[in-house]
């Protein structure tokens, strides 16, 4: 086993190659279309279906547009593709009313459709490690900032989404509010999807942190290096 490196210690940063140069990028792109669009097609609540992607809308929009100046790695590239399935197959039937979430909630004797909470946890485990190749090769962050700020982004950026999805749902359509917000009758549904975000993120970074203690680098120099 190699030694264990120095935390983040600076290195020499490969240029990330352009788009035509990784297939890999462009194949995690186009499956994670056609998963959107798969999900689009005739959604349960179609009102409900456009207030839950707001925020993909939003999100694919920044992506573009920083596109030219930075892209991610194929690493975080998958990651986010996972994701955006987990949420686009809630968001078809809305969260609460998802039939794997009926399956493990008969299954394992839940009280209720728990698929929101796997998405919240799923949100800080597969997206805190985005937040951190930004973290690195954005803000050029090495230490222990490498590590705080991820997590920050990731549990910020959950608790934040809960205030907005309160407010657009009151904004929007006071009417679509149950559905929208999915709380099931839990009235601390809020609080315990950022935990569950927490704990994703707490997870992610732990599995990076074995990942670099095993190779000496983070994942996406990794893959960058073997192109």
């Amino acid at each position: 086993m190699p030694p264990r490196p120095a935390p983040d210690a600076p290195e020499r940063e490969p240029a990330v190659a352009p788009l035509g140069a990784t297939p890999h990028a462009v194949w995690i792109l186009l499956a994670a279309a056609l998963v959107f669009l798969a999900g689009a097609i005739h959604p349960k609540y179609p009102a409900d279906w456009l207030l839950e992607n707001l925020l993909v809308f939003a999100s694919a929009a920044a992506l573009a547009l920083a596109w030219r100046r930075f892209r991610f790695s194929d690493v975080s590239l998958l990651l986010l593709l996972v994701f955006l399935a987990l949420h686009t197959y809630g968001a078809h039937y809305t969260y609460s009313e998802t039939p794997a979430g009926d399956w493990m909630r008969d299954r394992f004797g839940l009280a209720r459709n728990p698929w929101d909470r796997l998405v919240h946890f799923a949100f800080g485990l597969l997206v805190t490690y985005p937040w951190r190749e930004i973290a690195l090769r954005v803000l050029h962050l090495h230490g222990l900032a490498g590590w705080i700020v991820p997590l920050l982004a990731s549990t910020t950026t959950s608790a934040g989404y809960e205030l907005v999805e309160s407010w657009v749902a009151r904004a929007v359509a006071p009417e679509l509010g149950t559905a929208f917000l999915g709380t099931q009758g839990d009235a601390w549904d809020a609080q315990k999807d950022m935990g569950a975000a927490l704990l994703g993120a707490l997870l992610a970074l732990a599995l990076t942190a074995l990942y670099r203690r095993r190779t000496g680098r983070d994942p996406w120099r990794t893959a960058v290096s073997a192109r």
